[in-house]
C-alpha cells in the first residue's frame, strides 16, 4: 500500500459548501478521494503547460472578485506587459463581484505561461484556466 501524507487545507465557507454539493452529486464518499482527483487533474494540466514549446494559440479564461483592492489596475498592468503575445481581451460581468475575462493569446509558449502564472498568483483571482491549441 502507498504511504499516506494528511494535509490540512483552508477553504472559505462558500467554496467548500460548493465543493461539497458538486462532489455529493457525482457520488464521491468522501472529500479526500475529490481533493486528490482535482490536485491530480490541477498538476497535469499545469505539466503539460510548462513541457509545451513553440508557438501556440489559446484562451486564458480568468474569473475575478473585482471588489478586491487594486486588483482590476494589476491585471491591466500585467496585461500591458504582453501585448507581444496578447490578440484581444472580452470582459464579462456575472455579479456584482465577479467577472469573468477572456484573453486570447498567440505566440511563445514561455510568454503565455509567464502571463498565466502572473495573473494566476494576483489575490483576488479565482479561477485561471488555460486552453492551448498548438498551431
Amino acid at each position: 500500500m502507498t504511504k499516506i501524507i494528511r494535509v490540512g487545507v483552508t477553504f472559505p465557507p462558500d467554496l467548500l459548501r460548493d465543493f461539497d454539493e458538486v462532489i455529493r452529486k457525482m457520488g464521491y464518499e468522501n472529500r479526500s478521494k475529490a481533493v486528490q482527483d482535482a490536485v491530480r487533474m490541477f498538476v497535469s494540466e499545469r505539466k503539460w503547460l510548462q513541457e509545451e514549446r513553440g508557438t501556440q494559440t489559446g484562451v486564458l479564461m480568468m474569473l475575478y472578485d473585482h471588489e478586491v483592492r487594486g486588483l482590476e489596475s494589476a491585471l491591466t498592468d500585467i496585461q500591458h506587459h504582453y501585448t507581444n503575445v496578447i490578440c484581444s481581451t472580452m470582459h464579462i460581468h456575472l455579479s456584482e463581484r465577479d467577472c469573468l475575462e477572456a484573453i486570447a493569446v498567440k505566440g511563445d509558449v514561455a510568454e503565455i505561461r509567464k502571463l498565466s502564472h502572473e495573473l494566476t498568483a494576483k489575490r483576488g483571482v479565482k479561477i485561471l484556466k488555460t486552453v492551448i491549441v498548438s498551431v
